[in-house]
């Protein structure tokens, strides 16, 4: 007769006792002893992590747990907080040991001029590095990952064009307090037959073959004169003026009109035409409330090195 606890046989594997219809037993495999004793631990460790760390949401709030991250504010002020993965990721970017050998070099390159920054090969490759990582974070969006600009829009900061000058000094001022370009529309102040005039002048600065002489002509009195005041900005040359931030119309560089884009002389006077009629109305923000001094001059140094360096540096 079948023993219901199943200890007849040592190969036969022990049951509860428990019998259903006759043959169908409940078997009795107890846990492996590492398994049951990994579970206690388990179950320790989850009631030490909830008064250590935050873990239960109580209706608006959460329990904020014993353990805190101190770091230190762009104010310059320590602040303690709760521990959470934010807090501890500042904290590791301000004390670890690859922060700690970057603050070094920040703090080199704090005590360092601009100059020394372009001529020192240990600084510069720092500089650039910064630099490359600030113009993504902050300017990319609008001039590019390259510094290429979209025209019509934000200038190409790669070209040796600068609207308001390429000095080291003058690009981190750019920078710091930002600029404000502007120039009226004159949409109503001529007929449609003086625009046409101005757009064939403005080509004609630049070298721009296919103008109508008669109409050039009377183009370059119109923009000389005080009822458009056009030379006011651009100089009676069409060179642009720096201080004010006009563009250089003679040196085939176009950052507003698409004369490059445009495929017949027709459309080149109808892109010119049309940044007469509309004017310019483009702001770029000031940066100094938002990057620290030493990044501004990082970064001033990386966008002088992306394009051509200006001569007046």
């Amino acid at each position: 007769m079948n023993d219901p606890k199943g200890k007849g046989d040592d190969t036969e594997v022990e049951t509860t006792g428990h019998v259903w219809d006759g043959d169908l037993q409940e078997l009795n495999n107890p846990l492996p002893g590492w398994w049951v004793w990994a579970f206690y631990g388990s179950v320790i460790f989850a009631v030490v992590y909830w008064f250590l760390y935050p873990a239960w949401p109580i209706g608006k709030t959460f329990t904020k747990g014993f353990e805190t991250v101190t770091y230190t504010q762009a104010d310059g002020k320590q602040k303690t907080v709760p521990w959470s993965t934010r807090a501890e990721f500042v904290h590791d970017m301000q004390s670890g040991p690859e922060a700690l050998k970057q603050k070094a070099w920040l703090d080199k390159a704090s005590q360092a001029s601009m100059r020394q920054l372009e001529t020192d090969p240990q600084l510069l490759d720092f500089t650039m590095k910064i630099g490359k990582r600030l113009f993504g974070d902050n300017c990319a969006a609008c001039h590019g990952a390259g510094g290429q600009g979209v025209l019509g829009h934000y200038p190409n900061l790669t070209d040796d064009a600068w609207l308001w000058g390429g000095s080291l000094n003058t690009i981190r001022q750019t920078i710091a307090q930002g600029r404000h370009g502007f120039m009226p529309a004159f949409k109503g102040s001529f007929s449609q037959t003086e625009v046409v005039d101005l757009a064939e002048f403005v080509l004609s600065l630049s070298g721009t073959p296919g103008g109508n002489a008669a109409a050039i002509q009377r183009g370059a009195q119109i923009f000389r004169s005080d009822q458009s005041g056009c030379f006011y900005c651009h100089t009676k040359a069409g060179t642009g003026n720096r201080v004010v931030g006009s563009a250089n119309l003679a040196d085939k560089v176009w950052t507003i009109a698409n004369v490059p884009g445009a495929t017949t002389y027709t459309a080149k006077i109808a892109a010119v035409s049309a940044v007469i009629n509309k004017g310019v109305q483009r702001q770029m923000p000031a940066w100094d409330h938002r990057l620290s001094q030493t990044e501004i001059k990082l970064l001033a140094v990386y966008v002088h090195a992306l394009g051509v360096a200006s001569s007046d540096a």
